[in-house]
């Protein structure tokens, strides 16, 4: 049986459409026989979600605070916030991430209220149009996917340390596949911005960091993973790829079964020796699916991600 699963397994992974829908997530469910997540408890445990107000974000605050974590919903609308903090039953922090000053901010007033952190979940995203630039002189998706989680990471280290074993889960997505690790690319000129390309890279430098971190807290008993969750009908999808959400219609995965992965990776002790890697419905996945997107220099790259993520919130560190 189980090598008829892997068998099917990885026939649905090369197909991308039998992947990122909803088939993709109830087949891998019924052959790998799934553990419900509740019965993961996380009692004392102490979360963070990024962007919890809607979609994967309050789907995954939700469920981590059922399994008996204090969860802390971080979103920049203040109404929607506390009403996700109020039905949820969790702690609520206000915060524009798209800001390393609020970002920074963000940090220290957790830091200073709390004395451990057992995972913290990068949720919160962009995706835009229109060429903006914050007021800091970034990017804003940029800012958001990249530079904030950074900033965020760092300055929770300590706590994140103190309550090892503990975990970062990014939630990256399957665009990432579409592009190489380009440090350059990240800082787009308004003439030559494209919204979905550096979405893309920007979920593809992601990848890059979980990488780096991985090696830079080997032996700290805290972990760093990234995951996609297929292709869920979430508010973000609908306002920022409005053709492909209509296209897809039926396939795409609700909330709960995009983020199940979110949630497991937070709280699964099967995970908890794993890092670096990118998941899709509990399993690790390829970093490439295209030739193209494959670089020789792309450890080397990397580090030069690691060294411009430095540089743009040292001033906040």
């Amino acid at each position: 049986m189980s090598g008829a699963a892997e068998l099917v397994d990885g026939l649905l992974e090369a197909t991308v459409v039998g992947s990122f829908t909803r088939i993709g997530y109830h087949a891998r469910r019924r052959l790998f026989h799934w553990a419900p997540l509740d019965s993961f408890r996380l009692d004392g445990k102490v979360a963070i979600v990024t962007g919890a107000t809607s979609g994967l974000g309050r789907w995954t605050a939700g469920q981590l605070a059922g399994q008996g974590a204090t969860v802390c919903v971080v979103g920049r609308d203040a109404q929607r916030t506390r009403r996700a903090g109020t039905e949820i039953g969790a702690e609520t922090e206000l915060a524009d991430l798209s800001l390393m000053s609020e970002t920074a901010a963000l940090a220290a007033r957790f830091a200073a209220s709390h004395d451990r952190l057992d995972a913290l979940v990068l949720n919160a995203g962009v995706l835009t149009h229109d060429f903006t630039l914050t007021a800091e002189g970034n990017e804003v998706t940029f800012a958001t996917h990249v530079l904030s989680q950074f900033l965020l990471t760092s300055k929770l280290l300590p706590l994140l340390e103190a309550s090892a074993p503990s975990r970062v889960v990014i939630v990256s997505s399957g665009g990432a596949y579409t592009m190489p690790l380009d440090v350059a690319a990240l800082q787009p000129s308004r003439e030559t911005y494209d919204g979905s390309k550096t979405y893309a890279r920007c979920k593809r430098a992601q990848l890059a960091l979980a990488g780096q971190w991985t090696e830079r807290l080997l032996g700290t008993g805290v972990t760093v993973n990234a995951m996609h969750p297929g292709w869920a009908d979430t508010p973000g999808i609908h306002a920022g790829l409005p053709g492909f959400s209509r296209l897809v219609g039926p396939l795409l995965r609700t909330p709960e079964e995009g983020a199940d992965t979110i949630a497991w990776l937070a709280s699964s002790p099967e995970p908890a020796e794993q890092s670096g890697l990118f998941f899709l419905d509990r399993r690790p996945r390829a970093l490439h699916r295209l030739k193209r997107t494959r670089r020789p220099d792309e450890s080397q790259e990397a580090k030069r991600l690691w060294e411009l993520c430095s540089e743009r919130t040292a001033s906040f560190a």
